[in-house]
């Protein structure tokens, strides 16, 4: 816990420098990375308030506060403004929100500490989410789509204009892929099945625009960019993407053999 504190006193500096307290900055320009800050710290704070009522199993304090460390550094360090100007670096924050982030958040399960410090009225969410996780291959249908409308040539660069489109856009990735990883990971014996066709399916639909991103002959979002940096990206979509999704395929399947042998009959 030291630590985290310790590198959380580094985050004042460098979102500043990402320009959150530039005074340069319009209010329109800066409303939507205070208001980001605001909602992310808020959460962690009713996390490690949540904790001390309602104790968090084995390691799953340290995924939140991993998850939650990540998700500061790649919103509001300097790799998000790196990301406007390289391809290759804005690939590099989006699969941090899809296979890093996401999937520590679902490991975390921080819903009970949350529901601890808000009471009932948030409830219904809560259970939409708990609901939403009986249906793995809908999630990644939807996660999917989140994934290619903003990497449709139009939505991307609006994205880079526009800070209020582009926390938008990474709602959309940390949420979607938030439900997404949480069906799959925490899939009932019943739906493992399910959520390794959603995990193909991701695997197979990310591999395809990772492809195309590599194999254009031009720059999709303009001219200024260098097929190079583009092609770059789409490895980084396609090679450890899905390294990521078969290791999550790998996991559950051996989770779901190991219960299996275990309610085997003991023999000799």
């Amino acid at each position: 816990m030291h630590l985290i504190l310790a590198l959380l006193a580094l985050l004042p500096g460098q979102v500043y420098a990402h320009g959150v307290l530039t005074p340069e900055l319009s209010l329109d320009e800066r409303l939507p990375l205070l208001l980001a800050a605001l909602l992310l710290g808020t959460a962690w704070l009713l996390y490690g308030l949540g904790s001390r009522r309602v104790r968090p199993h084995g390691r799953e304090a340290w995924w939140m506060h991993l998850a939650m460390l990540i998700t500061l550094l790649a919103v509001f360090g300097p790799l998000d403004e790196w990301a406007e100007t390289s391809t290759s670096l804005h690939m590099v924050q989006h699969m941090l929100f899809m296979i890093v982030i996401a999937p520590l958040w679902a490991l975390a399960r921080p819903l009970p500490q949350w529901r601890a410090m808000l009471g009932h009225w948030p409830r219904p969410v809560f259970d939409a989410v708990l609901r939403s996780g009986r249906y793995p291959v809908t999630l990644a249908i939807l996660h999917g789509a989140m994934i290619w409308i903003w990497h449709s040539p139009s939505l991307y660069l609006l994205a880079l204009r526009d800070p209020a489109w582009h926390a938008v856009e990474h709602a959309c990735f940390l949420f979607s892929a938030w439900l997404f990883w949480w069906s799959c990971l925490h899939a009932s014996p019943r739906r493992v099945p399910e959520a390794l066709m959603a995990i193909l399916l991701t695997l197979m639909h990310t591999g395809l625009l990772g492809a195309l991103l590599t194999f254009g002959n031009r720059s999709f979002y303009g001219a200024e960019r260098a097929i190079a940096d583009q092609q770059l990206a789409g490895l980084l979509m396609w090679v450890p993407g899905s390294l990521v999704y078969l290791a999550a395929a790998a996991w559950i399947t051996w989770r779901w053999l190991s219960r299996i042998w275990r309610r085997q009959p003991q023999t000799g």
